[in-house]
């Protein structure tokens, strides 16, 4: 029996394997909200077999947006094109779907990635960004104006709100984005927290928001659905966030009762030193494994079905998550399912396709 295609709980939500396809960014909204695009993106993701699929970082206010054209859900404008979007995609396929909420702190404001992702300033219709300190990110970008406690609880509050608009869409699980050098995370090092408060300095002080905004999102969004964190398990940076944080906070969030940790790396500092390489952040992801009761979710160049199935075997990880694999080939389950001899779940309008030499493995 293969691993990858075995079931797998996250709290309340059942997954009918455990191939994970995780957020990744589109740029591609007006205003935060969903277009054309997305439906096609979304939607030919799940028809992929997939046992979850996570929508991309979607900010819980406009100043928290990374680009001007990032998806949102902080209004009735951007509920109601993103739940035609989520629509359309039911109609077509069951596949559990969650959502990634996030603020970009001082990382927000910046261009597009294909035209060099540059921090934006108000006249280049951008706006003035917020952070734990009044530390840029880099040496070129606007220095963002330190959160007072009105605007860490105004944030707060914006998850919590855009974690109820996520339930009335039907999204069966909600991913809080603590990973990759945005708002949540930049509170998390001590690399951007200066701060002097009960929000900065100690260990559980930096881990304060994250573990707060974790227990009222929890607080609203139903039992039978699931919430996790995804999180940076190292800044790969001298002095920074890292491994050993990350399993003080991860075994925090497991005794307040959360479903899942995402682990995934770096993001926060321009002065990150990352040795790339297949499985390079899955030692993250067991090290974390070994310390906390709920299920662990490993990413970062998984591409082949055997690979992953070996991460399962070895018990590396609960679960593994794709995103560029999943850009290059939206149909990597049905492929991996081939290789490993399992079946996924597949539209009855593309069963035609299997190729000879390889049947059965659409469940009917």
């Amino acid at each position: 029996m293969s691993q990858l295609f075995s079931s797998l709980k996250l709290g309340g939500l059942t997954l009918e394997n455990r191939i994970i396809i995780a957020p990744m960014c589109q740029y591609s909204a007006e205003h935060g909200r969903a277009t054309s695009w997305h439906r096609i993106h979304l939607g030919q993701l799940a028809l992929s077999g997939a046992g979850l699929l996570i929508a991309e970082a979607t900010a819980v206010e406009p100043d928290g947006r990374i680009t001007p054209q990032d998806l949102g859900l902080y209004d009735d404008a951007c509920e109601e094109a993103l739940g035609q979007v989520v629509k359309d995609i039911r109609q077509w396929s069951k596949m559990p779907l969650g959502i990634q909420l996030a603020h970009a702190g001082r990382k927000a404001s910046t261009d597009v990635p294909w035209r060099g992702g540059k921090n934006l300033t108000p006249e280049q219709g951008g706006w003035l960004t917020s952070a734990p300190s009044a530390v840029p990110f880099s040496d070129s970008d606007t220095t963002p104006v330190a959160l007072t406690e009105a605007r860490i609880a105004e944030i707060k509050q914006a998850f919590v709100d855009t974690a109820i608009r996520a339930d009335r869409l039907g999204f069966n699980l909600v991913e809080i984005h603590a990973a990759h050098g945005y708002l949540l995370h930049q509170f998390l090092s001590p690399l951007s927290n200066k701060r002097t408060d009960d929000w900065g300095g100690s260990l559980e002080n930096r881990m304060r928001l994250v573990l707060e905004i974790y227990q009222e999102v929890r607080r609203v969004f139903p039992r039978h659905k699931a919430v996790g964190v995804r999180i940076s398990a190292t800044d790969w940076a001298q002095g920074g966030w890292d491994i050993e944080q990350s399993v003080a906070l991860s075994k925090a969030l497991d005794a307040l009762g959360c479903d899942y940790i995402h682990v995934s790396s770096g993001g926060l500092s321009t002065e990150q030193q990352i040795k790339v390489g297949a499985n390079y952040q899955v030692p993250f992801a067991t090290a974390i494994k070994q310390a906390v009761e709920m299920p662990v979710i490993a990413v970062g160049l998984i591409t082949d079905a055997e690979q992953a199935e070996s991460i399962l075997q070895q018990h590396e990880a609960d679960a593994v998550a794709l995103a560029r694999a999943m850009l290059w080939d939206p149909h990597w389950p049905w492929h991996a399912a081939a290789k490993l001899g399992a079946q996924v779940q597949g539209p009855k309008q593309y069963w035609r396709s299997e190729p000879h030499g390889v049947k059965g493995i659409f469940k009917s």
